[in-house]
């Protein structure tokens, strides 16, 4: 595909078939996400990969409320459309790998200051994996949703899946054969800006 038209056809699918992803294209999805970009060549991302029944259950339970109720809004829709993603791949970041790398001698910081970073770029860099991911599930033919874990229940996803104190998870992409229906997004509610009020040429 053009990579023109994966970027023009690139959105968020809330709702999958039942038929199975290709251990193939699971594969060139995350070996693509980790030929993102990160500072300082730091790496500091991780993948969990959710293929089975089983272990996308463990995921949804330990994500979730029980019922929508206990939710400010109700996302049974989504909930219900989401839960049909056969599957799921947790994006997670190392704030403790950039501030190591950055420490080093070629690097030229000689401590671990957080306040040196402008802005966390070990969420930045794994949100560019995570778009490099998207962007290659529109190639392979397949649909896909970026999404976080609410932070109530991080804590919960964290001691299921076995996480790392070191590592924070940014989000969570959803993989499968796009299906019609699922929980309308917020392009369908809100236009797109045009291009003269988002872009400023030499200057704002």
């Amino acid at each position: 595909m053009e990579f023109q038209d994966v970027v023009r056809k690139r959105r968020m699918h809330r709702k999958f078939t039942a038929e199975p992803v290709s251990a193939a294209a699971v594969d060139r999805i995350t070996r693509n996400a980790v030929r993102a970009p990160s500072a300082g060549f730091s790496q500091g991302w991780a993948f969990v990969v959710l293929e089975t029944p089983e272990d996308r259950d463990r995921f949804w339970a330990a994500s979730t409320p029980d019922t929508s109720e206990r939710s400010e809004r109700d996302m049974s829709a989504w909930l219900a459309g989401m839960r049909t993603a056969p599957v799921i791949v947790l994006a997670l970041a190392s704030k403790a790998a950039y501030l190591r790398r950055y420490a080093e001698k070629d690097k030229g910081w000689e401590d671990l200051d957080e306040a040196r970073w402008p802005v966390p770029f070990w969420h930045v860099d794994v949100g560019m994996a995570s778009l490099l991911m998207l962007q290659t599930a529109v190639d392979e033919g397949l649909g896909a949703c970026f999404f976080g874990v609410p932070p109530e229940h991080v804590a919960a996803v964290r001691g299921e899946l076995g996480i790392p104190d070191e590592f924070e998870i940014t989000g969570v992409v959803a993989v499968g054969h796009p299906a019609d229906g699922g929980a309308k997004g917020s392009p369908t509610r809100r236009r797109r800006k045009p291009e003269a009020e988002v872009i400023h040429r030499g200057g704002w």
